[in-house]
């Protein structure tokens, strides 16, 4: 079946602290955003990618994609208001049945074997959502009070959250609503179940100047295996 990934890179570098847009700050020598699309060119050699990105920062995008060599397999699409309506609008570059992965542009450690892992699933169960067990006391606020939380019982949510054309292009022709957070609350929203699959817990989001430092020490102990 058909291969699209959505990548959403519409972040911006505020909780980094820089002038510079998360997704364009290097990462051994590289983007990060390189780092997130190599990961997914290499998964498949058919895989098609949309690069959503924010009107400001198309010219960077551009740049990248030919440093990649990549004209032909990645499309760009200019980003929403939301996460919702910047997926909306990558979709619909999507013309034909396929199998869907959305993915945060600056989850630049994702693997190839969980992008292969989330596409077999989702063929079978029609959804791939990764996730991770949390590993810290989590507690619950109501008001005044708080309550502690079974954290074998929490799971944390990462991308690609990965989806049948035939669920998610119905879900996304739904009006937005503040609780859509991500691509599964939105498919639930609109009736269909969705099932979960095992993350890695290396698939860090970039949002905070440590991931940084995180994220190239993973890297270099991938080099050097």
């Amino acid at each position: 079946m058909k291969k699209y990934a959505v990548i959403v890179a519409g972040g911006s570098g505020i909780r980094m602290g820089t002038a510079i847009p998360k997704q364009f700050l290097l990462l051994h020598g590289k983007p990060v955003l390189w780092h997130t699309l190599t990961a997914f060119l290499q998964a498949y050699d058919d895989m098609h990618i949309i690069l959503v990105l924010p009107a400001t920062h198309t010219d960077e995008g551009m740049e990248l994609v030919k440093s990649l060599d990549a004209e032909k397999r990645i499309s760009i699409a200019g980003g929403g208001a939301s996460r919702f309506h910047s997926v909306q609008n990558g979709l619909k570059l999507i013309t034909e049945p396929s199998v869907v992965f959305v993915h945060d542009g600056v989850r630049c450690l994702v693997t190839t074997a969980l992008i292969q892992k989330c596409y077999e699933q989702a063929l079978i169960k029609g959804s791939a959502i990764p996730v991770v067990t949390a590993t810290d006391s989590i507690r619950m606020v109501e008001d005044e009070s708080h309550f502690v939380l079974n954290r074998n019982q929490i799971r944390i949510i990462q991308t690609p959250q990965t989806f049948l054309s035939s669920l998610l292009f119905p879900a996304f022709e739904q009006t937005f609503e503040e609780n859509f957070t991500d691509e599964a609350t939105v498919v639930e929203a609109y009736g269909e179940a969705v099932f979960l699959i095992d993350g890695d817990y290396q698939n860090i989001k970039i949002t905070r100047p440590v991931d940084i430092l995180i994220a190239a020490t993973v890297l270099t102990e991938r080099l050097s295996a």
